[in-house]
């Protein structure tokens, strides 16, 4: 895929604005045009987030996704803000732990994952973003798992590392 207008969704403190940026950075160093735009509720942690990120071949006229190619959610309030925005044929990830609706759309394609349940088996249900980003850039191809990885080594903390990666492995896995 030559570009991809995603937005990641959910609330404040469960990594969705990293997830972009992560995807941003394996994306620049892919030699790709791409723009991260964050946006957040008041309340931060626990308050709503969300971020849009454009990774293309393309010049990137503005920042701002209205339709998204791909839709990441972590919540059903995103679900809810989000599903209609989705383009016909377009890919909807969902952390099926924590979204407690089946989406209303028949048009699009659905990847539900259990991220919640998964990341708690590697040890920490703060890398849930994580595996979902994975299925991501497995499904789209948009950038490598190598780009991406590179891209985790070289602005992510090296202490969660490793940890990290078996998400995003994990997370590739649900798409083959």
């Amino acid at each position: 895929m030559a570009s991809q207008d995603i937005i990641f969704a959910g609330f404040g403190g469960q990594g969705i604005l990293s997830m972009g940026k992560f995807l941003a950075y394996a994306g620049m160093d892919a030699d790709k045009n791409v723009s991260w735009l964050p946006s957040y509720g008041p309340e931060m942690r626990g308050g709503t987030a969300n971020c849009s990120v454009i990774v293309t071949d393309d010049e990137v006229g503005s920042p701002v996704v209205t339709n998204p190619s791909t839709v990441v959610v972590m919540n059903r309030p995103s679900l809810d803000k989000f599903e209609n925005d989705l383009v016909k044929g377009g890919l909807l990830i969902i952390d099926s732990d924590l979204v407690d609706r089946e989406p209303e759309r028949s048009d699009i394609e659905i990847l539900r994952i259990p991220a919640q349940t998964e990341a708690t088996k590697l040890g920490s249900s703060k890398i849930a973003n994580m595996i979902l980003l994975g299925a991501l850039v497995a499904k789209t191809k948009i950038v490598t798992m190598d780009e991406l990885l590179a891209a985790l080594k070289s602005h992510g903390k090296e202490k969660f590392f490793e940890v990290n990666k078996k998400a995003l492995e994990l997370g590739a896995n649900y798409v083959k």
